[in-house]
């Protein structure tokens, strides 16, 4: 198959849809698929573009066997507000021109992965400029999103959004979703169920296995021989809501041998450092976004790792850190309400502990309930390498999603 892919964010990003994106199109291409990617130059998380790269020039590259143009944008410092929304605006227009001109290729199918939906639009314009068929990939909800945090105003303006949301997703032949409540959700936006399929994120489960813990690792994560290093590995951004464990960590500074690694980058880590500053946690330290190489590491250096987000944005998102901490068979304290895809996960098999959004309370309790049993840290654990081996596996997900491609352009293997 010829596949162009769509997608603001691609590797060399360790984290979050760029991950996803990019090995979903280096998978393809080793396959024997010819694979196109319109893309940006590396940014993301610390939203600062990556050294080799420009923000303000068009590159071509060869990744993984698949051809990649980087288009430019704007990357402000403090994305928020009409800032972000110009930002992404730069990048569809910058990048529409390049999409377009992929039609004299003649994919077989543009596949557009989704955080942000104002990329649709020269996405299916060079489908209907060459017959390609449409595969709408959303990583997140964003105008649902956008919502919960309180970013955009009621009213009329919310209400047309919204039908330009469904008028965008609704062009597509194919619509995925990475978690069943967010396939639920769409479904009851009116998109018809027999074009949407299930597409979870994976984890590369031979890549990242249990191990011990390497000391020395785990002292350059701030934790001695006897302490418990609770560790976020993540994003930085509005929807984690991290406050909440600076607040747990202030609750915790008297259990000495309990450390705190926040590891990452995003726009609101400079704020999460000064607050740390000012409230003197010296329990808590900050840490750079990791390397692919030493991730299996890293995450064997956690006794437990914390997956935290809002109470409003729980149900739209599937954080992508968990896939690895599940292959990694890591014990997990976790912020969501019933019903929602994470607390499904976790508590369905028992990986982890779940405890209330916002609640700093019923967090300070699971970690001390963690920190006190070995023995409990050791079953979560097991339990979170079985999920990943039975339901994670990157190569039967991909080969799975390649399926269901060839099925919608109607090519035999």
């Amino acid at each position: 198959m010829r596949i162009l892919l769509h997608s603001i964010h691609y590797a060399p990003q360790v984290t979050s849809t760029g991950k996803y994106s990019g090995e979903m199109g280096g998978w393809l291409a080793m396959r024997g698929h010819e694979v196109r990617v319109v893309t940006a130059p590396p940014y993301y998380p610390a939203w600062e573009v990556g050294e080799g790269y420009s923000g303000w020039a068009y590159q071509r590259e060869r990744l993984a066997e698949a051809d990649v143009w980087r288009c430019p944008l704007w990357v402000p410092g403090n994305p928020s507000g009409i800032k972000r929304l110009l930002h992404l605006a730069s990048f569809a227009a910058s990048s529409l021109p390049v999409t377009a001109w992929q039609a004299v290729w003649r994919p077989d199918v543009v596949v557009l992965v989704v955080p942000y939906l104002i990329c649709a639009p020269s996405a299916w314009l060079t489908a209907r400029l060459c017959g390609a068929k449409t595969w709408l990939h959303l990583q997140d909800l964003e105008l649902d999103l956008a919502v919960g945090l309180g970013m955009l105003g009621g009213g009329v303006a919310r209400h047309a959004l919204y039908g330009m949301e469904k008028l965008l997703i609704g062009g597509a032949e194919r619509v995925s979703t990475i978690t069943e409540a967010m396939r639920r959700r769409l479904i009851e936006k009116g998109i018809p169920e027999e074009r949407m399929r299930l597409f979870p994120n994976w984890a590369d489960i031979d890549l990242v296995r249990p191990m011990p813990p390497n000391p020395g690792v785990r002292r350059l994560f701030g934790a001695e021989a006897g302490n418990v290093l609770v560790m976020y590995a993540g994003n930085m951004g509005e929807k984690q809501g991290l406050d909440l464990v600076l607040e747990t960590a202030d609750r915790l500074k008297r259990r000495t041998e309990i450390k705190f690694a926040m590891v990452g980058a995003g726009p609101v880590r400079p704020r999460l450092e000064q607050t740390a500053k000012r409230r003197k946690l010296h329990n808590v330290r900050f840490f750079p976004v990791q390397s692919l190489e030493r991730l299996p590491q890293m995450l064997a250096a956690g006794d437990v790792h914390l997956v935290v987000q809002r109470q409003d944005t729980a149900d739209l998102v599937m954080p992508s850190k968990l896939t690895n901490i599940l292959a990694a068979g890591r014990p997990s304290v976790a912020t969501a309400a019933p019903s929602t895809a994470l607390y499904e996960v976790l508590n369905g098999h028992g990986c982890g502990i779940m405890t209330a959004p916002g609640s700093a309370e019923e967090l300070t309790r699971a970690i001390i309930t963690l920190a006190d049993n070995a023995w409990m840290r050791e079953r979560l654990g097991r339990k979170a390498r079985k999920y990943a081996e039975a339901y994670l596996g990157k190569e039967e997900i991909l080969s799975k999603f390649e399926e269901e491609l060839r099925g919608l352009v109607g090519k035999d293997a």
